[in-house]
């Protein structure tokens, strides 16, 4: 079996040993990252919706970088809303602050009941810059 090449970013969140994962797994040069949520660092989610979506980005952003990835290494995008008939448009135009520049990574976007407190998370797949 291979052994998993975890990644972690720098200032490692409460919500990953609470609930026990790894925010990335590297694998045949693809990072497949866990959804990252609003989340401050003690796990507790931010209350503003706008606040929450921009946190879980910056939370995306770090385990990229900490791979040596950005988000335009990202190729598949999971979003997942427990609102989305009232907060998606809203959502997306925050998610448009660090979306970058056609081409976009393919996405899928899923309404949800159950967020854990949170009413957003992002679950991505990135093919890893050479060298990372």
């Amino acid at each position: 079996m291979a052994t998993r090449d975890a990644v972690f970013p720098p200032g490692r969140h409460a919500l990953y040993d609470k609930h026990r994962y790894s925010p990335a797994i590297r694998a045949d040069g693809l990072l497949f990252v866990s959804g990252q949520v609003g989340s401050r660092p003690d796990g507790t989610p931010e209350p503003d919706l706008d606040a929450q979506v921009r946190l879980a980005f910056k939370n995306l952003n770090d385990i990229l970088a900490a791979a040596g990835a950005r988000f335009d290494d990202v190729v598949d995008v999971t979003i997942f809303m427990v609102n989305p008939h009232e907060e998606f448009e809203r959502i997306w135009e925050v998610a448009a602050e660090f979306w970058g520049e056609a081409p976009y990574p393919t996405v899928t976007a899923l309404g949800v009941t159950w967020l854990s407190g949170f009413n957003f998370e992002i679950k991505v797949v990135a093919k890893l810059p050479q060298g990372s």
